[in-house]
């Protein structure tokens, strides 16, 4: 009998994190007070597994998910149907790219050919694949005039490609969760990560000039919070 009050009491005051890395519990407690918010999820991939908006979205946020996989956003439509979910690639305008890919809904593919040529792993497949720029992917959505509170993104190195030209006066994003690989090493791990390579990358230039400052960084995840 005590074993069993145990093991309420534990699964009541701890929680389980459905990221790679555990950046969606510091999310979801930066949040703690705030019942429904909104959510932008590029490089989505799948909507529970290694999802750092699947815990917001269990307390009834929404949002819009992205992600150049098709089956990924079928796996979107099946399990949040009440998000937006598009299969199209945010970057810095309208058109197409390059997509290099590994295997259907892998977190490896990319549009970067540059991450392609430092690994030893080789695509099995390139297609082009339509793209658009975040600001027109947020206008065309029912969200449109919505606040949103957070932007999680992880596209494998377009990163800064998907932000460069994003209205960040428009739209006042609280946090944003990006990854920023570094690619001076032969082995890209998250161990490799160093705050001179972090403070001098085009993305903490970026976004601290757009009135962010970095608040948490957990791996190749970092957050930045509105100044």
């Amino acid at each position: 009998m005590i074993n069993f009050f145990k093991k309420i009491y534990y699964e009541k005051y701890s929680q389980k994190s459905y990221s790679a890395s555990p950046v969606d519990l510091v999310i979801n407690r930066i949040f703690r007070d705030k019942k429904k918010g909104y959510y932008i999820d590029i490089g989505c991939n799948h909507p529970i597994k290694y999802s750092n908006t699947y815990l917001l979205h269990k307390r009834g946020w929404q949002g819009i998910n992205i992600d150049a996989d098709k089956e990924s956003i079928v796996q979107f439509n099946k399990f949040r149907n009440n998000d937006v979910n598009k299969n199209i690639a945010a970057s810095r305008k309208k058109g197409f790219r390059k997509f290099y890919i590994y295997h259907s809904r892998s977190a490896l593919n990319t549009f970067d050919i540059n991450l392609v040529k430092k690994r030893k792993a080789k695509p099995i497949e390139i297609k082009l694949i339509e793209t658009d720029s975040l600001n027109n992917i947020i206008k065309n959505s029912k969200f449109k005039r919505k606040n949103f509170d957070l932007l999680s993104i992880d596209i494998e190195n377009h990163e800064y490609q998907a932000l460069k030209n994003f209205n960040f006066k428009k739209y006042k994003i609280k946090i944003i969760i990006i990854e920023l690989i570094n690619m001076n090493f032969k082995k890209i791990e998250t161990e490799n990560q160093t705050l001179n390579f972090l403070q001098n990358s085009k993305i903490y230039k970026l976004l601290t000039k757009n009135n962010y400052k970095l608040i948490n960084w957990i791996g190749s995840d970092l957050i930045f919070c509105r100044i």
